[in-house]
């Protein structure tokens, strides 16, 4: 797969301390950038061709995958770059992309770089659980090992998700609100560039600090969908070569 670099990140990733969750304008929640074309051209080629490892959708997700593939051509109608037919896309590439709603993430994940995790808290239950996701660019994870896990268990093996992490995470997914999205991110050093990453649980995905050429930053949204009531974490993922030093 071909190298797909961004110019820069367009957030500050120099802060020590990462940010924590901060409110987003919810005309913000979905993004393009310089590298759309090339995103969206892998984005097609791994749905076409290594579609059980993007995409995973359970029973209990499928209402909120058609909500969430209506929510964001409702975000895109506002986006001069699309032009959006009743059952055709025409993405800012050119590409004309056949609206499937009996496959709302695999329509989902060819109309924006961004992926897509369902998240929804069963009657009765403590945690929220990952009940369908479209995820073209895995840093280091395999869908096939979370989907239909909940929260505590899709972070295993991450040491820093002890106990008191869990918890806030939780209240977090409990207390978001429908049209006040949230956002954070990440900011991780990285040998391989590559956007197309996954790794099954414990193997290592970072490389050798020294060797560590290039800076993978995620920003991730969080937002509730307002009828079935999901939580969706969004994840845009930037590559950067690091600055010479």
């Amino acid at each position: 797969m071909s190298l797909i670099l961004h110019d820069r990140i367009p957030y500050d990733t120099g802060e020590k301390s990462l940010p924590g969750i901060a409110p987003l304008d919810p005309a913000d929640w979905v993004i393009r950038d310089e590298v759309f074309a090339q995103q969206m051209a892998l984005r097609d080629q791994l749905i076409t061709t290594r579609r059980d490892e993007v995409i995973a959708l359970t029973d209990a997700g499928r209402a909120a995958a058609e909500e969430l593939l209506q929510a964001v051509l409702d975000d895109l109608a506002g986006d001069e770059g699309y032009l959006i037919d009743a059952d055709i896309v025409q993405r800012p590439d050119g590409v004309r992309v056949t609206l499937d709603r009996n496959d709302p993430l695999g329509a989902l994940g060819r109309l924006v770089q961004q992926d897509f995790c369902l998240l929804q808290k069963p009657d009765g239950g403590d945690e929220h659980v990952l009940t369908g996701a479209v995820l073209c660019f895995p840093a280091g994870w395999m869908l096939a090992q979370k989907i239909d896990r909940p929260l505590i268990r899709i972070h295993v093996p991450v040491p820093s998700y002890d106990d008191d992490i869990a918890r806030r995470v939780q209240r977090l997914f409990d207390g978001v609100q429908v049209g006040r999205p949230l956002w954070r991110y990440n900011a991780l050093g990285y040998v391989d560039p590559a956007l197309f990453q996954p790794r099954a649980e414990g193997v290592p995905k970072y490389g050798d600090e020294g060797q560590q050429r290039f800076i993978r930053s995620e920003r991730q949204t969080i937002l509730r969908l307002p009828q079935t009531r999901a939580v969706v974490f969004g994840i845009h993922t930037f590559v950067v070569r690091k600055p010479l030093s």
